[in-house]
């Protein structure tokens, strides 16, 4: 088969489930430190005025907050919540990139097939809410009780509430229903919605300029130093644009819900109270190794998942009609 011809095809859910499970699996492997210090820093309060009645905590940033992470949980707590992601990452990026060919599919030009920007755009964003919705939320709560937990993993009589993903699944459940996990999903798919339609749509972008700039990769895969950096940059996008969003989620992620409370209703509380006690440089905490997490990890995720794809094309095995499109 030759590359124009592979080019021309789209991966079936097999290849996206083994290609797009592989590299999210790297990806978190790689970069879940970085997002554990994320939440630590979103969590950390520190009041802007006496008697407001918020606890006072020193500002830290990401490397003091990892090297406090260290000393006292020992270098795993780092990798705290880590099952959790593990447990939904295969289904994760199998739906992420399986709903993202649908939707780019749906949105194609009709005659010609080609795929405009804005049909990039739209299908990224469908494609984050879809993988919000279907796994990203669940697993996130029961990430973030695991990584809010301040227990050292040196000090055996040091218990910690969660013992594990599964364990903090079935507590969460039992002590709280199954709808928690749902808690915040209007954030969590506006989060996925727009790093997924920025996350594809500059990455779209730059690989078609790549590949314009080097006429031997008009057909072809990309070197994966190319894959790499372009991967880095398209991942930096999304953080940027929606900080606020993600922090204001992992607050309400990591708390029980008051009687009586809509949604809606604690997201304007917990927003209040952010720009009252901390001010505007609340809603950016964490920002540093989100951005730090993020987008090595897209850089990871599609570099993995371009060669692993690359392998399973050449195998034949595993198609349907339509295309990746670039």
């Amino acid at each position: 088969m030759s590359a124009k011809n592979v080019q021309n095809k789209r991966a079936s859910p097999a290849v996206n489930l083994i290609a797009g499970g592989g590299a999210g699996m790297m990806e978190a492997l790689v970069c879940h430190p970085l997002d554990t210090i994320k939440v630590r820093m979103q969590l950390s309060r520190r009041a802007t005025a006496p008697g407001l009645g918020v606890e006072q905590v020193k500002a830290r940033g990401f490397v003091a907050t990892g090297a406090e992470i260290v000393r006292k949980e020992t270098a795993l707590g780092l990798y705290k919540g880590l099952g959790a992601v593990l447990g939904g990452i295969i289904p994760k990026m199998a739906i992420r990139f399986t709903s993202y060919e649908s939707y780019k599919a749906a949105l194609a030009d009709k005659e010609t097939g080609n795929v405009t920007s804005k049909a990039t755009f739209l299908a990224g964003l469908a494609a984050g809410v879809t993988e919000a919705v279907a796994v990203v939320n669940p697993m996130e709560v029961v990430k973030i009780r695991l990584q809010a937990q301040h227990h050292s993993l040196a000090d055996p009589l040091d218990a910690p509430k969660y013992r594990s993903a599964p364990h903090a699944l079935f507590t969460i459940i039992r002590e709280e229903g199954f709808s928690v996990l749902y808690r915040g999903v209007s954030l969590t798919a506006l989060r996925q919605g727009t790093n997924q339609a920025a996350n594809f749509t500059a990455y779209t972008e730059l690989k078609a300029a790549l590949q314009r700039a080097q006429p031997e990769f008009a057909d072809a895969q990309l070197p994966s130093y190319q894959t790499t950096l372009i991967g880095l940059i398209s991942g930096a996008v999304g953080p940027f644009s929606n900080a606020p969003i993600d922090t204001i989620k992992t607050r309400l992620q990591r708390t029980r819900a008051e009687p009586g409370q809509s949604a809606v209703t604690r997201i304007v509380v917990i927003a209040k109270d952010m720009w009252k006690t901390e001010g505007t440089r609340a809603f950016y905490k964490g920002i540093t190794p989100r951005v730090m997490r993020v987008a090595p990890g897209q850089a990871v995720t599609f570099t993995v998942y371009e060669f692993l794809k690359g392998k399973l094309e050449k195998s034949n095995w595993a198609f349907v009609g339509g295309s990746f499109g670039e």
